[in-house]
């Protein structure tokens, strides 16, 4: 690329294309926003385990926010204590290929990282269900990692049975 992103670091490495820019191949549909206390990217807890932490000291909370038409999908939602959210990071870069986290030492393939900066901008986090309004299409949730406005993916029910790692239920 000829020209740097602002949220490129020095040793980095960038695809030959901007994944963002690239025209046809599969389309997503979003089917809410999520709304978030954070305003800024800058603001944003880098995963969702120091959101966690941050929203329940401030007693602050996030919302879920369902487009009408798939407010039908909200049936039965309220059998589960937990969902996982899958939403799209649309402000993160998506051409640094190897990328040097803050937070770690050295240069790691962007498939190694949970980072929102990768071709895919997609995210996901595992959160408390703590009230839902199917009428007015709104799931509140007990934290979230992005910024207020997010474009919403998918929601699925999160299942102990399917989805904690087999060692991890045995306690391993």
């Amino acid at each position: 690329m000829a020209n740097k992103h602002p949220d490129e670091r020095e040793g980095e490495v960038t695809l030959p294309f901007d994944p963002a820019e690239a025209i046809g191949g599969p389309r997503v549909m979003f089917i809410g926003r999520i709304r978030s206390p954070y305003a800024r990217r800058e603001d944003c807890p880098r995963n969702i385990s120091i959101a966690r932490g941050e929203m329940q000291q401030a007693g602050q909370t996030a919302t879920i926010e369902i487009d009408a038409a798939f407010r039908p999908g909200l049936d039965s939602l309220a059998l589960f204590t937990h969902i996982i959210v899958i939403y799209w990071m649309d402000k993160a870069a998506r051409h640094i290929i190897i990328q040097r986290p803050r937070s770690m030492r050295g240069a790691r393939g962007v498939f190694s990282l949970r980072s929102p900066v990768r071709p895919n901008p997609i995210a996901l986090a595992t959160v408390k269900v703590l009230a839902i309004d199917e009428k007015a299409g709104t799931i509140t949730i007990d934290a979230i990692d992005c910024m207020d406005g997010t474009p919403l993916i998918d929601i699925k029910p999160w299942m102990e049975s399917i989805d904690a790692p087999e060692d991890f239920c045995k306690g391993k």
